[in-house]
């Protein structure tokens, strides 16, 4: 199934964001406004949590056929708190399990009025493939796809860094693990890249670096050593033994001594360096828990901020569907008004009251096609 159509298939004729499908194809720009409303909405331990009705009368529905703990609460929490109604499902609840197809459950959630749709597959292409086929007034999150995409993680990542780092074009990001089955890697990777970084570099045995022309503007490291020292930001991947055939053979101890970050070789990058990790880690593989829970440590503060990314993307898709579809219903309502005038005196649909309508347009309306007032009765004496 391909995934190339992601970055085409995610925008509205407009240009608008419909789905967020993969962050390719997303300009500085685009990215810096989602950075911003994420922060607007982001709080510290402690703090209440932001509500708001942004959501309000929509549906949302999770469908994790992959297993989640961090996407899929911050999904359900973020939809919550910006009001809408919230409904998951996992493979094994779902009727997939019973040979049905994945449009097959699409439109049926479809039918029960869901509006976005939040999707977690291991097939490439999956989001992408939904997104071409549900309704117009419809969205498709892509919640993470197989190797190939994580667009909130991405973002949240960059929000991280952003948050204690300042500029980004400043850094030097170091990311460290398998890089090559890691969806986390290519969408962190991306908004970086897009964003002006000033280094990414890429730390991994060679059998663990993706292909030559992924990434392109990365420094490739085949030493941690060489791949840390003086780095800004170290990133720790986990090998994802799940998308890897030869997994078996991997050694977790020997992974460890060379490339896992321990409080030794962390004192190679700067002083002030953060240590990031998207989750779940295995401790004691790729992440030394001393440096999970140490003090350069943000990995809690990546998972914070994941609701609060999540909310600012629910709401600018919700935004742009209905700025959309109050387009939509201009056209059509003009339309619809025009041919009633034409074929009868009765006023068009757009302006009879109690229709939901758009003042401008419908006073428009008014005036091309209403019949003529009437005259005033003449006064008895």
């Amino acid at each position: 199934m391909s995934t190339d159509t992601g970055a085409e298939l995610q925008r509205d004729q407009a240009g608008r964001l419909r789905h967020l499908l993969t962050l390719d194809g997303l300009a500085g720009g685009e990215l810096e406004q989602l950075l911003d409303l994420a922060q607007f909405y982001a709080r510290t331990p402690g703090d209440m949590p932001p509500r708001d009705q942004s959501l309000a009368g929509r549906t949302v529905a999770n469908l994790f056929f992959e297993p989640s703990t961090r996407t899929r609460v911050s999904f359900e929490l973020a939809a919550t708190r910006l009001g809408a109604d919230v409904v998951s499902l996992d493979l094994q609840s779902s009727s997939r399990v019973k040979g049905e197809t994945v449009l097959d459950t699409i439109y049926t959630l479809q039918a029960m009025l869901v509006d976005v749709f939040v999707m977690r597959d291991a097939e490439p292409g999956l989001p992408a493939y939904v997104a071409a086929h549900v309704a117009p007034h419809v969205s498709v999150l892509n919640a993470g796809e197989a190797h190939v995409s994580h667009p909130k993680q991405g973002l949240l990542d960059t929000l991280t860094i952003r948050q204690r780092k300042g500029d980004i074009g400043a850094l030097s990001v170091a990311i460290v693990g398998d890089i090559r089955h890691s969806r986390v890697a290519r969408s962190t990777g991306r908004a970086l890249l897009t964003l002006g970084v000033g280094e990414l570099r890429l730390v991994s045995p060679a059998s663990l670096m993706p292909d030559a022309e992924e990434f392109e503007g990365a420094r490739r490291h085949t030493t941690l050593a060489e791949g840390v020292r003086g780095a800004d930001v170290v990133m720790a991947l986990r090998i994802q033994r799940e998308r890897m055939p030869e997994a078996s053979s991997l050694d977790a101890d020997a992974f460890n001594r060379e490339w896992g970050i321990t409080a030794e070789n962390l004192r190679l990058a700067k002083p002030d360096a953060i240590v990031m990790h998207p989750g779940p880690m295995n401790r004691g593989v790729e992440i030394a828990s001393e440096v999970a829970d140490g003090p350069q440590s943000v990995i809690r503060q990546q998972v914070q901020n994941g609701v609060a990314v999540r909310m600012a993307v629910l709401a600018t898709i919700v935004r742009n569907v209905q700025a959309r579809n109050v387009e939509a219903g201009r056209r059509a309502g003009c339309a619809t008004g025009r041919i009633a005038a034409r074929s009868s005196s009765r006023t068009p649909s757009c302006s009879r009251p109690g229709n939901i309508r758009d003042s401008s347009t419908s006073s428009a309306c008014v005036r091309r096609n209403a019949p003529p007032p009437r005259r005033p009765a003449a006064s008895r004496t």
